[in-house]
């Protein structure tokens, strides 16, 4: 599939900001699953752009403002087509323990996403779960559409009633949140039983953004209006399964991936700093268009 995006920050500032300084992960991803055909970052006032990769291999951009300005405005502009990829069978027939093992002999490649993490905390509730979906003699493939099931069924999608620092524990208690809680519940889980697993931020095609010509052709999927979040879990061989909790589906050809990380403060799509005065009023929009 091919899409146009459109990524839009307006922040509106109180008062008269003196400076602002940014980074942005705004980039999609360049890779197997997914082809990035055109991309360019517009900021309104102009700024020049630094670009870097981080540790985590995303794409960033850096800039600064140092003139006077009461408000700032980002506008990435994409186009990306998405290519359909299965993980290989035999690497979903393998059972948790046996998983575990390989994933021992590559523990300092995959470190970072096997512990816990600033917004991904384990406690005696994560690890219950932990062992009831995924005990030694699991195979790992079911064992984990089984888990990603219940946490649809189990969580309510309801926006606004967390915050981007809403612990993982919370959400355990209220069964409540949006695709950022989820991803974060499983990972905690998921690490919890000793498997790799990363966060994922991008866009994802929902209902709205379809045509009417095609409302019957695909499953309804949900999803924030400014971006969407999702796990992808190493499965042995080392490839890199997308999971999305949220509509409980394998991520396919209808997301658009653009960063990972640890948790969501790895993948953050913008922040920065500005001195003089605070910020009165934050708008994100995408448009995500099929082509």
């Amino acid at each position: 599939m091919r899409f146009r995006l459109t990524h839009r920050t307006h922040y509106r500032y109180a008062g008269t900001a003196t400076e602002s300084f940014m980074e942005a992960r705004l980039t999609p991803v360049h890779d197997d699953r997914q082809r990035l055909v055109s991309r360019e970052l517009v900021t309104t006032p102009a700024s020049n752009l630094h670009t870097y990769v981080d540790y985590f291999g995303n794409t960033v951009e850096t800039f600064s403002i140092v003139h006077r300005h009461r408000e700032l405005v980002l506008e990435c502009r994409s186009e990306v087509e998405t290519l359909p990829m299965e993980p290989p069978a035999n690497a979903l027939d393998i059972s948790v323990s046996e998983a575990r093992q390989m994933w021992r002999g590559h523990k300092l490649d995959l470190f970072e996403f096997l512990m816990p993490s600033p917004a991904v905390q384990m406690s005696a509730a994560v690890n219950h779960l932990a062992n009831q979906f995924f005990p030694p003699g699991g195979v790992i493939g079911p064992s984990l559409l089984k888990f990603m099931a219940w946490i649809k069924e189990t969580f309510r999608y309801a926006p606004d009633t967390t915050t981007l620092e809403t612990p993982v524990s919370t959400v355990l208690r209220t069964h409540t949140g949006v695709c950022q809680d989820f991803a974060q519940v499983m990972l905690a889980v998921l690490r919890s039983a000793e498997m790799p697993a990363r966060y994922v931020t991008g866009y994802i095609e929902t209902e709205s953004q379809r045509k009417a010509s095609e409302a019957n052709r695909a499953p309804k999927l949900i999803g924030a209006s400014e971006s969407h979040a999702w796990v992808e879990v190493c499965l042995p061989g080392g490839f890199w399964w997308p999971l999305d909790p949220t509509n409980n589906c394998v991520a396919g050809e209808r997301h658009v991936k653009v960063a990972t990380g640890r948790d969501y403060h790895d993948a953050t799509p913008t922040r920065g700093v500005f001195k003089g005065t605070h910020t009165e009023k934050l708008s994100v929009a995408v448009l995500m268009q099929r082509l």
